[in-house]
């Protein structure tokens, strides 16, 4: 069940006879491009579906008015999803990648679709989950994080997509520039938040393969919610401590009992899903890491969303968008900062 996507606008002029070329050359048995259409959902990348007679195509770039580094990188992307499809079955073929940015735009990469259910607030209602299909569904997700953080860096030589040591300094001192660089309004939570965690570094972990935004959006499981089909978005993947990515996951992972605004952004405050402290247990297990430290990561989590949020809003605020879900994203901001507060302060 592919997700419902929107007819291209009128900025969106694709040539689509040289994509035809391109897709002939990577794929010489498929058939000419029926449509193209793209999705709406997302913060980041733009993400399209291509329709061919015989194909279906996924195309990725860069939003307007975005800098090309990591988060906006699809030649990174690319290769990432080339180097680990080897070693981790759970991701979209990747087709090709083009740097012409006269084709749409933009450098893009295109890769194969992955057929299944994406879990998001807004289409899970629908789905009629019972409590027990949500247990298996969230416990398959730590399992499938446990299972990408378990790849031998070393004998796969994934080691080389990224700088493991001191991985987790580089990342708080980076994403703090990042925020006050877009900085737009004086938050005092984000402020105090920043201080602390480079103030408070943890120790460091054996280092792992991350996905760095691993999450039910994510995350594509077959028909029958029984398994996982494959993982999406990796353009921020890279190798350092593993708990950073359990920590990323932990701060998308809203409980019942929080803020109402968080539940149009996921399903998983939805009865049956394993609370985090659930989660961070199950990984332990599952890994024999130590997670006494968990708290850290979990704030940084939130302070990374923060940041995250507040790029859109600088974007938007600078007229590089116009879409009114980035124009409202200030207050959610707040409520970041202030949970990421209250999470280094109960320890």
């Amino acid at each position: 069940m592919m997700e419902k996507t929107v007819p291209l606008s009128e900025k969106e002029n694709f040539d689509i006879e040289r994509l035809n070329q391109l897709l002939v050359k990577a794929i010489p048995e498929i058939t000419p491009i029926k449509s193209i259409s793209r999705f709406p959902g997302g913060y980041s990348n733009l993400t399209y579906q291509i329709q061919t007679g015989n194909q279906n195509l996924v195309m990725r770039m860069a939003p307007p008015g975005a800098a090309i580094q990591s988060a906006h990188d699809m030649e990174r992307e690319y290769k990432v999803l080339k180097q680990i499809e080897p070693f981790f079955s759970l991701i979209p073929h990747p087709v090709l990648y083009c740097i012409d940015d006269t084709i749409t735009g933009k450098p893009f990469y295109i890769m194969h679709a992955l057929e299944g259910i994406i879990l998001r607030a807004q289409n899970t209602p629908r789905l009629s989950l019972s409590q027990a299909q949500f247990t298996h569904c969230s416990t398959l997700l730590v399992e499938t994080l446990a299972a990408l953080h378990s790849i031998d860096i070393h004998k796969t030589n994934l080691v080389v997509m990224g700088k493991p040591e001191g991985y987790v300094s580089r990342q708080v001192s980076g994403w703090i520039k990042r925020y006050y660089a877009a900085e737009t309004n004086k938050i005092s939570s984000v402020d105090t938040v920043a201080q602390w965690l480079e103030q408070n570094l943890p120790r460091e972990q054996v280092p792992a393969f991350l996905h760095n935004d691993f999450k039910y959006d994510n995350v594509v499981f077959n028909e029958s919610l029984t398994s996982v089909v494959g993982v999406l978005d990796w353009e921020m993947a890279t190798v350092g401590d593993p708990l950073m990515d359990l920590g990323a996951m932990l701060a998308y992972w809203f409980e019942a009992d929080e803020e109402p605004i968080f539940k149009h952004y996921n399903c998983t405050w939805l009865t049956g899903n394993l609370t985090r402290s659930e989660i961070i247990a199950m990984y332990a297990s599952l890994t024999k890491r130590d997670v006494s430290d968990m708290h850290f990561y979990y704030a940084f989590g939130l302070f990374k969303n923060a940041v995250i949020a507040q790029q859109i809003y600088h974007r938007y605020q600078h007229g590089h968008s116009t879409d009114e879900r980035f124009g409202a994203l200030l207050p959610l901001i707040e409520l970041l900062g202030t949970k990421a507060l209250k999470a280094i302060r109960k320890y």
